[in-house]
């Protein structure tokens, strides 16, 4: 009886004959686990190049900051004069205020097209039509900022001299135009994948009370849908905060606090790209364009942080 326990046990714990070992470490385990590592390194390094980013530009701009940079002349002075021998001056209150004054006239632009845009696409449109849409929103998305700006410098820019009668045509005018075109694309995307995130039972419910298809969209498809909607304008504001070659060929680049939509004006962005090739390694003016960047680099990530929250519906108590 011993002997024929033993043996009902052995087969038991045995695995039959052709079954495969789910134990084994075989090919297919070496590959997941490779995948996983693949996986995991790529995810970490965006972090790691962002933090590598911000602590190069930090480093490079650590001796202005700490040294000769005076921060009230800095934050609010409209001088801008770094290769001055006798008195150099360091003031970006100008080139703050291009920026915001493009990126501003930017939003207005973009945000009728891409919020008309993404409600057709996501809400009228149906099928291929849909799809072909959705690509060739992608495909503007990809064009070149260069590209951009070649069309401000070529072609808004004499029309602009033409229809106003303005001696310059390179203006704030000229690359809000630009920048909120070149910013419409992806404030689209968002804006459409927000609207299609609202659960269809909301509109089944506000057509079984008797609601048109406007109704339904501007009375509960864009509310529900308008922490999505925010967190897209807010990208868009980073996109234009943060563009150089577009709008360094479509503003002029004069340092300039902008009085009308004809007045040039220089970003900041316009400015490191046109001056840190021509300035030596080490000097004030260099650490001074570093400092900007950094600057910079805390603006775009604040606006892009707030527009994270916003789109994940986070409320501050």
């Amino acid at each position: 009886m011993a002997s024929d326990s033993s043996v009902q046990e052995v087969a038991l714990t045995a695995p039959a004959a052709g079954a495969p070992d789910i134990d084994r470490r075989n090919l297919d385990w070496y590959i997941d686990k490779f995948v996983q590592v693949v996986v995991f390194i790529g995810g970490i390094s965006a972090i790691i190049f962002i933090i590598g980013i911000f602590v190069f530009i930090t480093k490079e701009g650590l001796a202005f900051i700490i040294g000769p940079m005076d921060f009230a002349e800095f934050f609010t002075s409209p001088y801008w004069e770094p290769s001055d021998e006798d008195a150099p001056e360091y003031g970006i209150l100008a080139l703050v205020a291009g920026t915001a004054s493009v990126t501003g006239l930017a939003m207005v632009v973009a945000i009728p097209f891409s919020l008309g845009a993404a409600i057709f696409v996501g809400e009228f449109a149906t099928g291929k039509t849909r799809e072909f849409l959705k690509v060739l929103v992608e495909l503007l998305a990809a064009i070149p900022s260069v590209v951009w700006g070649f069309i401000g410098l070529t072609i808004m820019n004499p029309l602009i001299i033409k229809w106003f009668d303005v001696p310059v045509g390179l203006n704030v005018l000229n690359a809000g135009v630009i920048l909120g075109l070149m910013a419409a694309p992806i404030m689209t995307s968002i804006a459409e994948d927000a609207l299609k995130a609202v659960p269809d039972r909301y509109r089944e419910a506000a057509e079984a009370m008797g609601a048109t298809r406007w109704q339904v969209i501007f009375k509960v498809v864009l509310p529900a849908a308008k922490n999505g909607l925010l967190g897209g304008v807010l990208l868009g504001v980073g996109r234009g905060f943060g563009e150089t070659m577009a709008v360094l060929m479509a503003t002029g680049h004069a340092v300039n606090i902008p009085g009308s939509l004809f007045d040039s004006v220089r970003a900041l962005t316009a400015t490191i790209a046109a001056e840190l090739g021509e300035t030596a390694q080490g000097s004030d003016h260099y650490g001074a364009l570093f400092t900007i960047g950094i600057f910079l680099f805390l603006i775009t990530f604040l606006i892009n942080l707030t527009a994270d929250l916003i789109v994940r519906g986070i409320r501050k108590g």
